[in-house]
């Protein structure tokens, strides 16, 4: 019952980050922390190898490298840049390809809805909404982690993860 209970962990993390993003801009720490918490838990009961475990170390280490390298660059916001790593922990270099290519299709999608919400008039009851006000700016930036989360969503049923307890 256990592996059951962390099987589902990493999709409800990827719902609650995508919708922080969306609505607040913020990804909290503590949904990294879960990830890596529930990645270590899990760990016992899949079949990996020490290679494996090396590949989905190498990628999250990769990726942290490469988000701090964005977030340093102003291209990508530190809870996205956390994230994006602890998706490529999960992952592994397996994966991590298709991953980061659909993350950016969803980010490519989700930036062009957003220009086009932000050239549109808002309706009143719109300005009394503060998530709403923050994504019509002009000015604002992008909730990455919603593009990050989508992307891990989709593939997270390809995984031996999932293969794993869905039985």
């Amino acid at each position: 019952m256990f592996e059951f209970a962390l099987f589902l962990i990493f999709p409800a993390a990827l719902a609650f980050a995508g919708a922080m993003d969306f609505f607040t801009m913020t990804i909290p720490n503590r949904v990294s922390l879960v990830l890596i918490a529930a990645f270590v838990l899990i760990l016992p009961f899949a079949p990996m190898g020490w290679h494996g475990f090396a590949s989905h170390i190498g990628a999250g280490a990769l990726m942290l490298v490469v988000g701090i390298g964005m977030f340093s660059l102003r291209l990508l916001g530190g809870g996205d840049a956390k994230l994006l790593a602890c998706v490529a922990l999960w992952f592994g270099f397996e994966f991590l390809l298709e991953y980061l290519t659909l993350a950016a299709i969803c980010g490519g999608v989700l930036s062009v809805a957003l220009l086009a919400f932000r050239g549109v008039t808002l309706p009143s009851w719109f300005y009394g909404q503060a998530w709403a006000m923050r994504l019509h700016n002009r000015r604002g930036g992008i909730p990455y982690g919603v593009a990050l989360a989508a992307a891990g969503l989709w593939m997270y049923p390809l995984t031996p993860w999932f293969k794993l307890f869905a039985v």
